[in-house]
């Protein structure tokens, strides 16, 4: 069953010097699967969920030629349809939680805000449901992070929250941007085994953004991999690691291995006619 499904996706910004494209004709679709989009800084895959939930604001502007969620169509959505659509439906976990907490409001008052204001939910009622979400992103003690201010989490229990918070509506698509940045390899494997879980037992979507190549290719389904606002190639995650594009394999290249040549690692030779710039991304 597809529940997203993106045809020529364009995210342009207009500036001074001209139109800038983000993203340059995506199309993907998605199951209630964990698809993984990889590709260096700048390639588009943080503007592409973005533009999945509505949430690129002028001067940049989303085109599509389909963009269909449950039967539901993105692009003629008014922009209270998408409020509603947001949160409940499809979450989105940002990249860093530092950043996206409030660091003058506890952790409770987030995670139990958007239940009091948008499902009128008592104060009791709503501070049992948050205590229940962190508990099922195995915080062993809720009760003394709820009251705690993002500033005294750790990087690993931040991204714990934010996941929480996404997870408290059941959202049927989760869009986690870099979710394990910056994390150690026990907290990341403990933070990828609770997403799975998810996928696994809620039946739920995930669009997985990475850097991570070895990471996606253990922990996702299927991968797209994208240059320069473009998907260049889709493989089963399986395959990853014997992708044939020569971007795939430049990034693959690029990769330090255990026990290998202490050389310099080699840079992407962007020589070939795949790397030419033919779409007005600057």
């Amino acid at each position: 069953m597809t529940l997203l499904d993106v045809q020529n996706l364009r995210v342009t910004f207009d500036t001074e010097t001209g139109p800038v494209q983000a993203v340059r004709g995506v199309s993907f679709s998605l199951g209630r699967e964990r698809l993984g989009i990889v590709g260096e800084s700048g390639s588009g895959k943080t503007m592409t969920g973005r533009a999945v939930l509505r949430l690129i604001r002028p001067p940049g502007r989303i085109e599509a030629d389909r963009m269909v969620f449950d039967g539901q169509d993105l692009m003629k959505a008014s922009d209270r349809e998408m409020r509603a659509l947001r949160g409940q439906r499809i979450g989105m976990v940002m990249q860093d939680p530092k950043y996206s907490l409030n660091p003058v409001m506890s952790v409770g008052q987030q995670l139990t805000e958007g239940l009091r204001l948008r499902d009128r939910i008592g104060r009791a009622a709503a501070h049992a449901k948050a205590v229940a979400a962190l508990e099922a992103v195995q915080i062993r003690d809720p009760e003394r992070v709820m009251a705690a201010y993002p500033h005294e989490l750790s990087g690993g229990m931040g991204q714990r929250v934010m996941i929480a918070m996404m997870l408290i509506p059941e959202p049927d698509l989760l869009i986690a941007d870099e979710p394990t940045s910056a994390l150690d390899v026990t907290v990341q494997a403990e933070v990828l085994s609770i997403l799975d879980g998810l996928v696994r037992d809620r039946g739920m979507g995930l669009i997985f953004i990475s850097h991570d190549l070895r990471l996606v290719s253990r922990f996702c389904d299927r991968v797209l991999v994208m240059y320069k606002g473009r998907i260049v190639e889709e493989v089963q995650a399986g395959n990853l690691l014997a992708a044939r594009h020569p971007y795939t394999q430049g990034l693959l290249n690029c990769l330090p291995r255990i026990g290998g040549p202490r050389a310099p690692l080699p840079g992407l030779d962007r020589s070939g006619a795949w790397a030419q710039d033919n779409g007005g991304t600057r």
